[in-house]
């Protein structure tokens, strides 16, 4: 995996995340309940302090917006996030799609709609922000857990230190404070960092700290800290309903990737299967990618016809191969 799109991996995932943040159960409307419905693209959100940096990450996701332009921003948003999580060795997300997007910044929802680091009660403020969308408390613990990548840079949120011995080096630009060692990696070290608290080179934010000081959250991160499976589990199940919350799906019931259309191959796509180290793609790989474009109707000789389901497949296999061509 290059260490320039491993870089990419918090960003990606926060992109979703931001995009889903806003969504409020108690207002019925769409767009104006908020949610995954691709307001983020907008600079008007996008200068929310919240989001201070995501316009970088939606920099890199533009040319593949520009290329497939059927696929939604509130979907592409989410499948980035989702593929971002798998590739740096978190849990498959059951993500479903057909999202449709917001058309102007009108209908960015208000700032203040997501957490803040350091509220005067952390624990009562995560849970004001996450009840509000119909969350709880296990959601809550959950999805804290993506801190395990990525850092915080203070020029850009005001929390962290501007570098230390895990970030001076990059990769991509250098500095920020990670939360934890290995912070290019999915796993439940953010759970047992913040436990253990002998690093002083590593991020512990206040609504960090109250998963460990609230006797509900307590009992997950516990959890957590102790069973990665336990953990995996349970984020991908939190993900999955942070993705969906005030989404507008066409068709209303959304579509999955994890079946196979009419008529397309038996064996289902996996765009894991074509990331690859080498420098040069197999003889027997590039047939097996021919042969999976030929179990949609088409080959790699021919373009295909314009289908949503496909598009989307694409940009999985986009996504996942980014680190291929990167190191080429």
């Amino acid at each position: 995996m290059s260490p320039i799109i491993s870089a990419c991996f918090s960003p990606f995932s926060e992109t979703g995340w931001h995009d889903a943040g806003t969504y409020n159960k108690d207002i019925k409307e769409w767009p104006q309940r908020g949610g995954a419905n691709g307001s983020l693209r907008f600079e008007a959100e996008l200068k929310h302090g919240a989001n201070a940096g995501l316009i970088n990450a939606l920099k890199l996701l533009q040319p593949i917006k520009d290329k497939y332009s059927g696929v939604t921003y509130a979907d592409l948003f989410q499948l980035a996030s989702a593929t971002a999580i798998e590739e740096a060795g978190g849990p498959k997300i059951p993500m479903k799609y057909g999202r449709v997007d917001v058309t102007g910044p009108e209908q960015c929802p208000e700032e203040g709609r997501l957490p803040d680091a350091g509220p005067p009660s952390p624990a009562q403020h995560l849970r004001d922000v996450f009840y509000r969308m119909g969350l709880n408390d296990k959601d809550i613990v959950a999805l804290s857990g993506a801190h395990t990548l990525g850092r915080s840079r203070p020029e850009r949120s005001g929390w962290g230190k501007p570098e230390t011995k895990y970030t001076k080096d990059g990769p991509g630009a250098p500095g920020g404070q990670s939360w934890t060692v290995q912070w290019l990696k999915f796993d439940n070290s953010y759970f047992k960092d913040i436990k253990e608290k002998r690093d002083a080179d590593l991020l512990v934010l206040p609504t960090d700290a109250a998963l460990f000081e609230d006797p509900s959250f307590k009992v997950y991160a516990e959890k957590y800290a102790a069973d990665q499976d336990a953990f995996f589990k349970d984020y991908a199940e939190s993900h999955a309903k942070l993705s969906n919350q005030g989404a507008k799906f066409d068709p209303p019931e959304g579509f999955s990737l994890d079946g196979s259309p009419a008529g397309a191959a038996p064996e289902k796509f996996e765009a894991a299967k074509y990331s690859s180290n080498k420098r040069e793609l197999s003889d027997s790989m590039k047939q097996k990618i021919r042969a999976e474009y030929e179990g949609f109707g088409g080959s790699p000789d021919k373009p295909l016809p314009t289908n949503y389901f496909l598009n989307i497949m694409v940009v999985i296999g986009v996504l996942a191969i980014l680190s291929y061509l990167a190191g080429n």
